[in-house]
């Protein structure tokens, strides 16, 4: 695994961070949050694209005012894109049992997008990442209600927009919260990670499931992670993920389906407040966003990795 090339893509506003990355349509998309401060009263998801990986250009600011939008995430089909992010409400008369909301954009062009749909009728859950089903049977995501009594819950969707529970919870072992998913001949796997903020749980969690993913095993993984997106090569589970031990920094690892092992592979160029990547894989080339303050403030970086 080599690190091919890394270039800082965006430097503009005062806090860049929490990416995604796709292709829509033969081009690379990527979005991120543009604010003044990691949290802040508002807060815009900013899109660029690139033909090359190399010139980017933006293409698309999302905004709600007053809201702080969060954590954009991207799904690119055939003939749409879908933007999945929360708007939270932190004025002084937001309602604390409903001041988090999940949000759909849609666009066919990847420049002009829809008016944002909510996707989640529940409060307060966040509905971090969707994923299409491998047989195209569905859209999944797991969302998360944060506090001392919070959970992470599975939810459904047959269009992308309207998503219903399908289990709750689907994990309660601590602070559950941002996860992945990954499809592969009718099974599913759950990358999730936890926090010692309510309790003294940590490390992340590898969930697996058969269709129609009602029933989940769990496996405990050997450390705590942070961000995840996964991603499989050559029958190997990997992901890009935030790691706390030592310094803090974004990595490539595996992790081992059996164990629970998480083999860290490569550091990416990273430090402070870092991480939330998104990931294209094409042959054994893997592209990858992320975000880092390593070099001051936080910026957006794109990365080129060999992986063969």
């Amino acid at each position: 695994m080599k690190l091919q090339s890394v270039a800082c893509i965006w430097d503009k506003g005062e806090h860049n961070a929490f990416t995604d990355l796709c292709r829509f349509k033969g081009q690379f998309y990527c979005i991120f949050r543009e604010a003044s401060a990691h949290v802040s009263d508002e807060a815009d998801l900013r899109i660029l694209r690139s033909d090359d990986g190399v010139d980017w250009h933006s293409i698309a600011l999302l905004k709600m005012p007053g809201k702080d939008l969060r954590d954009g995430k991207l799904l690119a089909q055939e003939d749409r894109l879908l933007v999945y992010g929360a708007a939270v409400d932190r004025s002084d008369s937001a309602d604390p049992h409903n001041c988090l909301e999940s949000w759909v954009w849609q666009s066919t062009d990847g420049v002009d997008f829809s008016e944002p749909e909510i996707t989640v009728s529940d409060n307060n859950y966040w509905l971090w990442r969707v994923r299409q089903a491998q047989d195209e049977s569905g859209f999944y995501g797991v969302a998360y209600r944060g506090g001392p009594e919070g959970d992470v819950r599975l939810y459904q969707s047959d269009n992308g927009l309207d998503f219903e529970c399908t289990v709750a919870p689907l994990n309660s072992s601590g602070y559950v919260n941002e996860a992945d998913m990954l499809f592969e001949d009718g099974k599913a796997e759950i990358l999730l990670r936890r926090d010692p903020v309510w309790g003294p749980e940590f490390t992340g969690l590898l969930g697996t499931a058969d269709a129609p993913y009602q029933e989940w095993n769990w496996l405990e993984l050997s450390c705590r992670i942070g961000g995840p997106v996964m991603f499989e090569w050559q029958s190997r589970l990997f992901a890009v993920v935030r790691l706390y031990d030592d310094n803090v920094r974004t990595s490539i690892v595996e992790i081992d389906r059996v164990s629970g092992k998480i083999t860290e592979h490569l550091t990416l160029p990273s430090g402070g407040d870092t991480s939330y990547a998104g990931v294209v894989l094409e042959g054994n080339s893997l592209y990858i966003s992320y975000y880092s303050s390593h070099e001051g403030k936080t910026n957006i970086y794109f990365a080129k990795v060999a992986l063969a």
